[in-house]
């Protein structure tokens, strides 16, 4: 059984999209085990991105992820990262599939309404820097 983080970004959030993407991962066959409603500070934010510290648009990252609440999630399933990542669709809006999450509600690159991790050991790090092990619900 594969866990990933789910976090449903500020631009899905000002629009009241949290529930939509929860209910459309849940229907693509993942099951919520870890949910929660938080706003980043910019540590927290620097952390979670650390992986992009040098690249250029990384200060517009943090300032974004902390500028309003966000949701983070912890779904698991049968190859739970690949199945999210094809709900979520391209990271890039203006490339992702129709029916996607990031294809219908996606603004921009940026502004995606999304994030999921990518990889398992990626994703074991992520919902690390989120979540204990209490807060994580397996049934």
């Amino acid at each position: 059984m594969e866990r990933s983080l789910v976090l449903i970004k500020p631009d899905a959030m000002k629009r009241g999209l949290a529930g939509t993407v929860i209910a459309r991962l849940e229907k693509g066959g993942v099951k919520l085990v870890g949910l929660k409603m938080l706003h980043l500070d910019e540590a927290q934010a620097k952390q979670h991105y650390a992986i992009h510290q040098d690249k250029p648009f990384f200060s517009d990252l943090v300032r974004y992820i902390t500028s309003a609440p966000i949701i983070a999630a912890v779904f698991e399933g049968e190859n739970a990262i690949e199945v999210i990542r094809k709900i979520m669709g391209a990271t890039d809006p203006a490339k992702a599939e129709t029916g996607s999450i990031r294809g219908d509600f996606g603004l921009d690159i940026e502004r995606n309404s999304v994030h999921g991790s990518d990889l398992v050991e990626t994703a074991r790090e992520e919902i690390k820097l989120f979540f204990s092990e209490e807060e994580i619900f397996s049934y």
